[in-house]
């Protein structure tokens, strides 16, 4: 069976609402990047050298990274030769599979869940990049769920932080646990913890800062956070999820970077993929750190945060593609 095929029939068992989710959130990228392969894939009759290079040039432009790119074409080169494959427009479903084995990787992009007691969530990331908008979404993600979500408001540093988090809990439903503003995080942690446990939470969601205004150094801030959780919950907090503005682009590659040495991350969300043009920074972020990406920002509204999907991913992208190669069969 084609791998289009086989994606397609993928696609169609799971929820037509998240797959147009992921239609709409990727139009941008989809316009861009897919409208300048199809243009190569139909102007160029044969794959040859300046074919690579076109496409090479193409997939840096999406903000595929470059190591990542280099090691696409090179597996393009060798499927080309294996398969004996001539015409460009033969590459198409090559390219879709080699770029959602990129996007999957070998871990797991399911959240690790608590076996008892409260599920403890950390949030870090500069700010800018949605974090608390993150936490509010994910909040009413859990709540629609049946679970009870409590929220902790561990940005003591940034004016008007913890008001942003409230609005949010309002909004959704759900209680913020808070201090006043510039207290002690690892003091409004411990309370919070105490909450979750006290009231029977589920899902404890913990906002951090992404900057301070002290000369406290931000890492050690949350290594601090960490440690107070670690000793009330042992095996917690059993996320710590990097919060990352898609449309900064590589930019976004060097802070989790940054973040990643330091922290112990286990997953990153991507936000506004849906105002950008170069959502391939989820293949270069996804290959560069061996991180899985847990969850994807498709729009502005409350459920448009969504679990990352490799296969929806590029189904959203490629979806012409699958459409013409029926066409053909027909």
């Amino acid at each position: 069976m084609s791998f289009f095929k086989k994606l397609k029939e993928s696609i169609s068992s799971k929820t037509e609402a998240v797959t147009n989710k992921f239609k709409e959130g990727l139009t941008k990228t989809r316009d861009v990047f897919v409208d300048r392969v199809d243009d190569l894939f139909s102007r160029r009759k044969k794959i040859d050298e300046e074919f690579y290079e076109e496409l090479e040039e193409i997939l840096i432009g999406a903000d595929v990274g470059v190591n990542t790119v280099m090691e696409l074409i090179e597996q393009l080169r060798s499927e080309v030769r294996k398969r004996k494959i001539e015409d460009p427009n033969d590459l198409q479903p090559v390219l879709s599979e080699k770029l959602t084995e990129l996007l999957k990787g070998s871990e797991d992009s399911s959240m690790s869940m608590a076996a008892s007691g409260p599920t403890i969530i950390l949030f870090v990331g500069v700010n800018g990049v949605g974090k608390t908008t993150t936490i509010g979404k994910l909040a009413h993600l859990y709540k629609s769920q049946g679970k009870k979500v409590l929220l902790a408001a561990g940005d003591t540093f940034r004016a008007g932080a913890i008001e942003q988090l409230e609005t949010w809990g309002q909004r959704v439903g759900v209680d913020v646990i808070k201090q006043q503003a510039g207290s002690d995080p690892a003091a409004v942690m411990f309370d919070a913890v105490q909450a979750a446990k006290n009231r029977g939470a589920d899902i404890l969601l913990c906002d951090t800062a992404g900057r301070l205004q002290n000369k406290v150094n931000l890492m050690e801030e949350l290594n601090k956070i960490y440690r107070v959780i670690r000793r009330e919950v042992p095996e917690g907090p059993h996320e710590v999820l990097l919060v990352l503005d898609a449309t900064t682009g590589q930019n976004a590659l060097q802070q989790a970077k940054m973040f990643g040495d330091k922290t112990g991350l286990t997953g990153l969300v991507l936000t506004k993929l849906d105002g950008t043009a170069k959502g391939g920074i989820v293949v270069a972020i996804r290959q560069e750190l061996n991180i899985p990406v847990k969850f994807v920002g498709l729009g502005e509204k409350m459920d448009d945060l969504q679990a990352f999907d490799s296969e929806q991913f590029v189904h959203a992208l490629f979806g012409k593609w699958i459409a013409e190669e029926k066409e053909r069969a027909e």
